[in-house]
C-alpha cells in the first residue's frame, strides 16, 4: 500500500543567488509537489541563518498556498517559544480562512536559532517551559468559539487548523500522545531517537476530539538523481552546510563538491549520523533505501527533504522521489 508522502522545504538560498530567487523557486518545488502527488508541502521556521529564507514562515506558506490549488500547505514548522499563541492562531487562522480545507500548523519547541537570536526574538527568557500550555491556548483560539473566553482569535476561531507536534526527542512524543495530536519527527537530520519516539507515541496515545488513533509522521532525507554518483555528488552541498552549521558557521548552501575533507576536518562521522535516515541514489536505489526505512519504521506518513543547489536538480529529485513513492503500491 503506498503510504502518503509530503514534502518539507526549506527555502533553501543557494551560493550565488538571492533571498528572492529562493523563494521564487520554493513555489516552482509547490507546484511540482501538487502535480506529483504529494500530500502536503511543509515550510519551516529558522532565524539568522543566511541559507534559509522561510524565516516568516505564515508569510511563505500564504505565498505559496497561493500559487497553488490543492496541497496542504502548513509549518513543519512554528517554533512555538519564540511567539505568543494568539499571534499564531490569527495568522494561521486567517491562512485557513484564506486556503479553507489547505492549511496544517506543525509545532516545534526549540528555537529554530542561537540563543543570542533567541533573546533577540523573544526579549524575555522564562526558563520555565511553558510549552504545553501554549499547544493548549492556541488549540482553545483555533477550535470552536466559546462565548465565556475573555480573548478569542480573528480569524481562527471555528477554524480548526489541524495542529501537529514535532520532535526530535521522547518530549515531543509525550506531549502529542498525551493531547491525542498527530506527531512528527525529524529523524532527517536527528535519527538517534526515532524509534524510541515512535513506540512511546503509538503506546501512550490517548484518544482525543482531534484524533482517535495515533497518527505518525517521519521525516527522512531524499536526493534523487539518474545515477548513484550525480546524486552523492549532488548531496554533498548538504554535507557540507550541514557540517558548517554544526560548528557555528550558517551560510548559504554551497555548491556540490567532490572534496569534503572540510567536513571532515570537523565532524564527518557526526555529519553522517544526523543526516543517517536518508535515500540517496538512483532511483532504485532509493526505493530500496526508503522501502526499509518505512518496513523499520512503519509511519502513516513520511515526509522527504532535501536540500541540493542546482533548482532543476532539486525538482528532479523530487519528481524522481515521488514517482518512487507511487511504484510502492
Amino acid at each position: 500500500m503506498i503510504i502518503p508522502y509530503s514534502l518539507l522545504d526549506l527555502a533553501p538560498v543557494s551560493e550565488g543567488e538571492s533571498v528572492a530567487d529562493a523563494l521564487a523557486h520554493t513555489l516552482d518545488l509547490a507546484r511540482l509537489a501538487e502535480a506529483e502527488g504529494y500530500t502536503r508541502f511543509w515550510l519551516a521556521e529558522h532565524h539568522n541563518m543566511p541559507g534559509i529564507a522561510s524565516a516568516a514562515t505564515a508569510v511563505v506558506a500564504g505565498h505559496v498556498a497561493a500559487g497553488t490549488r490543492t496541497i496542504r500547505v502548513g509549518a513543519g514548522g512554528i517554533m512555538l517559544p519564540n511567539h505568543a499563541p494568539l499571534v499564531i492562531a490569527e495568522q494561521f487562522g486567517t491562512l485557513a480562512t484564506l486556503f479553507p480545507g489547505r492549511i496544517d500548523l506543525g509545532l516545534g519547541r526549540a528555537p529554530g536559532t542561537d540563543m543570542a537570536t533567541a533573546r533577540a526574538m523573544r526579549r524575555n527568557m522564562d526558563a520555565s517551559d511553558n510549552f504545553p500550555n501554549d499547544v493548549v491556548e492556541l488549540l482553545n483560539y483555533l477550535g470552536p468559539t466559546d462565548p465565556a473566553a475573555r480573548v478569542r482569535a480573528f480569524p481562527g476561531q471555528d477554524t480548526n487548523v489541524p495542529v501537529w507536534l514535532l520532535g526530535s526527542s521522547l518530549y515531543g512524543a509525550q506531549l502529542a500522545a498525551y493531547l491525542g495530536l498527530p506527531y512528527a519527527f525529524a529523524s532527517h537530520f536527528a535519527p538517534a531517537l526515532l524509534e524510541d519516539a515512535a513506540d512511546t507515541y503509538r503506546s501512550t496515545f490517548r484518544p482525543s476530539k482531534w484524533l482517535e488513533a495515533p497518527y505518525f509522521m517521519m521525516a527522512a532525507g531524499v536526493c534523487a538523481a539518474d545515477t548513484d554518483d550525480q546524486a552523492e555528488f549532488l548531496r554533498s552541498s548538504q554535507i557540507l552546510a550541514f557540517g558548517r552549521l554544526r560548528i557555528g558557521r550558517p551560510g548559504k548552501l554551497p555548491p556540490p563538491t567532490h572534496d569534503l575533507s572540510e567536513v571532515s576536518a570537523m565532524d564527518r562521522t557526526g555529519v553522517d549520523e544526523a543526516l543517517s535516515c536518508a535515500a540517496v541514489g538512483c532511483p532504485a536505489a532509493v526505493r530500496d533505501q526508503l522501502t526499509a526505512l518505512i518496513a523499520l519504521h512503519r509511519p502513516d506518513e513520511i515526509l522527504l527533504t532535501g536540500m541540493i543547489h542546482d533548482h532543476k536538480a532539486r525538482m528532479h529529485s523530487f519528481a524522481l522521489a515521488a514517482q518512487v513513492m507511487r511504484s510502492m503500491g
